[in-house]
């Protein structure tokens, strides 16, 4: 079956029922998730299905618990909305939503948690610590090899993100990125092209490499900048991208994500993939590259939206 043939599409909009777009929270990505979630809103509206959005406050009160919905379409971002905690109480009272369930969301939120899953699945990521503000920079430095980078464990859209290569600096990272999370996590930066793959229910949609003036693919060339470049075809041989492509789909599987997502990955010279993170409710702005991937694929921006909607209704968009 297509992603979204002419029947499925059908059947979606038909089973929909009313759609609450979940949106904003309370996490460092909240206007990037009030974006998303209007792209979306007016997407499903757009498509003929009764929607309305909610600015979610990051609290259970009424306004999450009593919605009068069939389904939530989440466009949340970042800790509280992505990270299990939202859809935990989706289970519970019983609203079926899109994307990943809580062990999917919880797990990929958190990336080092992600990698040790990654490597013990035997899948490839760059080696890493995960320090605090007593770290000895320097035997940090020694062990990895610099330069480095250095994130927050629980954010996304590259916030609180640095390169380093020295151990002064190193420290100054650390405690960048603990103003976002306690946690923090010290990975050898890999030497090469950036690639990111898509992933909507079950299928790998066309990867595309990223390209940026900066050090590196940060939140200014993600939201800002309008020089960044997005080359799809990402300029990999057949071969290779299917490389890519099997071991996306290995990533997000071993996670336990489901319905949708982004893999990021770094290629270095001689051809290695490295897994860098998993996105479970990634960005669906005008920058975004899950709707620039789908467009390579064939799909409108309109159509995405319903595959996603589909794939959490089980298959056929029936349930």
């Amino acid at each position: 079956m297509s992603l979204l043939d002419a029947d499925r599409r059908r059947r979606t909009i038909a089973r929909a029922g009313r759609v609450g777009v979940l949106m904003g929270g309370i996490s460092a990505e909240r206007e990037i998730s009030l974006r998303s979630g209007a792209a979306v809103l007016a997407a499903l509206q757009q498509a003929g299905i009764e929607a309305r959005g909610l600015d979610w406050n990051g609290r259970l009160d009424d306004a999450l618990l009593q919605a009068d919905v069939d389904r939530f379409f989440i466009a949340l971002h970042g800790r509280g909305g992505e990270d299990g905690q939202l859809q935990a109480v989706l289970d519970l009272i019983g609203i079926p939503y899109t994307g990943s369930g809580v062990l999917g969301c919880a797990l990929a939120m958190d990336k080092s948690r992600a990698k040790l899953t990654w490597l013990g699945a035997a899948l490839p990521t760059p080696p890493f610590e995960v320090v605090d503000d007593r770290a000895d920079v320097e035997a940090v430095l020694a062990r990895l090899g610099a330069p480095v980078f250095v994130k927050p464990a629980r954010e996304g859209s590259s916030i609180g993100i640095s390169k380093v290569d020295n151990g002064e600096a190193l420290a100054a990272a650390i405690a960048a990125a603990r103003r976002y999370d306690e946690t923090v996590l010290v990975e050898r930066a890999v030497d090469g092209a950036e690639y990111t793959l898509s992933i909507v229910d079950g299928e790998a949609l066309p990867a595309i490499k990223l390209e940026t003036s900066r050090e590196f693919y940060d939140f200014q060339a993600k939201y800002v900048d309008d020089d960044t470049r997005y080359l799809c075809p990402c300029g990999l041989s057949a071969a290779a991208e299917s490389e890519l492509a099997a071991t996306g789909l290995r990533a997000f599987e071993a996670l336990g994500a489901r319905g949708w997502g982004r893999v990021d990955f770094m290629r270095d010279a001689a051809g290695n993939n490295w897994l860098i993170e998993l996105n479970t409710v990634p960005g669906m702005t005008d920058h975004s590259l899950v709707p620039m991937a789908a467009r390579a694929a064939g799909l409108s921006f309109e159509d995405l939206v319903i595959a996603i909607l589909a794939a959490s209704m089980g298959e056929g968009g029936d349930a």
